[in-house]
């Protein structure tokens, strides 16, 4: 297996899409190992996998928003992620993904699963519990702990309540189903789950 790699592979790696990778290369977040003379990037794959030391010493940092609508907040994850990781002085990669709490398939994930099942990483930071995944989070804690890879949630200690966080599973639901029949950009799908929003708050 070829050590350096094009920036299509490594956007897969890391989760992330192409135009990103360009993005992080023009802030000088991440840069490519090396260029050639027809300006092609090349990455080194063991140093997005994390093997850059003994240990394998890499925190890896996972940002989840539900939506297109909350790309805003998505930012906002990747920044506490960031300054939080840097402020330990870890060495990290932040993943992110757009999709459903409940949607087991994103790209984001199954990088994160496939660095915790290989121990690619030593410790793996969130901001919030559900970010990881709506449902099944503890099964991936559970990898982790028998991986010995650390766990650490930012805000551990803004606990909702039992009705809080049935509401918020029942409108994720919702979100998830609504968009298989709708669209998840349709009309009736963003009028579906403002409904739902009401319900629930009122409920509360």
């Amino acid at each position: 297996m070829n050590r350096f790699i094009k920036i299509g592979e490594a956007a897969k790696i890391l989760g992330v899409s192409v135009q990103t990778l360009r993005r992080w290369e023009m802030s000088g977040e991440l840069l490519p190992t090396n260029k050639s003379k027809g300006k092609t990037r090349y990455y080194d794959r063991d140093k997005l996998l994390g093997k850059t030391g003994a240990g394998h010493s890499l925190t890896v940092a996972y940002a989840r928003v539900s939506s297109y609508d909350q790309k805003d907040d998505l930012k906002r994850q990747v920044e506490v992620l960031n300054s939080f990781c840097a402020k330990q002085g870890w060495d990290f990669q932040t993943i992110q993904d757009l999709g459903s709490g409940m949607n087991y398939q994103k790209k984001g994930l199954k990088t994160l699963l496939d660095m915790i099942l290989e121990k690619r990483m030593s410790r793996l930071v969130l901001t919030h519990k559900d970010r990881l995944l709506r449902f099944g989070a503890e099964l991936i804690f559970a990898l982790c702990e028998a991986k010995q890879i650390e766990i650490v949630i930012i805000n551990k200690g803004d606990e909702v309540s039992f009705e809080e966080e049935l509401a918020q599973d029942v409108l994720e639901i919702i979100t998830v189903f609504s968009a298989r029949l709708y669209g998840s950009r349709s009309r009736k799908n963003k009028k579906l789950i403002d409904a739902a929003k009401v319900l629930l708050n009122n409920d509360k």
